[in-house]
């Protein structure tokens, strides 16, 4: 065997050596990554689905209702908690301020008395019934009721759709 042989055998394994090795390291080491990451679970951190609004004195209003019989509308919980609070002549209900036709977040405007949904168009009124655009039916409420201290307090982990508006917990007597 010629020494230009031998020398480009030896370049040839050497290449090779250096290939296998990284390769067994850059693994080696992408696995040990993995096992590291593995030890710091991912955790989805969400607020707890009740939450407390007040006393019912606080929202006594003396007010003529608007034709739907609504006397209010606050939206102090609609960032934190996407809820709209809804104060009309008898009842309090607390309205999901999520869109039922494919859930973009609904405005309330005041001054015509109606949810506009900025996305496709669609239209509630002050009570959460749907009147125009996509939207297949109105707002869903969340279970509102008066917990042992006198104060109203919100579960979002109980949804009432259109059909329970008159189930016990889809509003608050007032």
């Amino acid at each position: 065997m010629s020494k230009k042989a031998y020398n480009s055998l030896i370049n040839r394994r050497l290449v090779l050596k250096i290939i296998g090795f990284g390769s067994f390291f850059i693994t080696l080491g992408i696995a040990v990554i993995g096992s590291i990451r593995f030890l710091y679970p991912r955790v989805l951190f969400e607020q707890p689905p009740t939450f407390k609004i007040g006393s019912p004195a606080e929202f006594k209003i003396e007010a003529e209702p608007d034709k739907n019989g609504i006397l209010r509308v606050y939206e102090a919980w609609k960032k934190e908690h996407s809820v709209w609070i809804v104060r009309g002549k008898s009842r309090i209900y607390a309205l999901h301020s999520k869109c039922t036709h494919l859930g973009c977040t609904p405005n309330w405007f005041a001054d015509q008395g109606v949810f506009k949904c900025p996305c496709h168009g669609s239209r509630f009124y002050s009570n959460g019934v749907n009147f125009a655009g996509p939207a297949p039916r109105p707002l869903d409420r969340f279970r509102i009721y008066v917990n042992g201290e006198g104060i109203i307090t919100i579960d979002k982990s109980m949804v009432y759709t259109y059909k329970d508006f008159d189930k016990t917990g889809a509003y608050l007597e007032v």
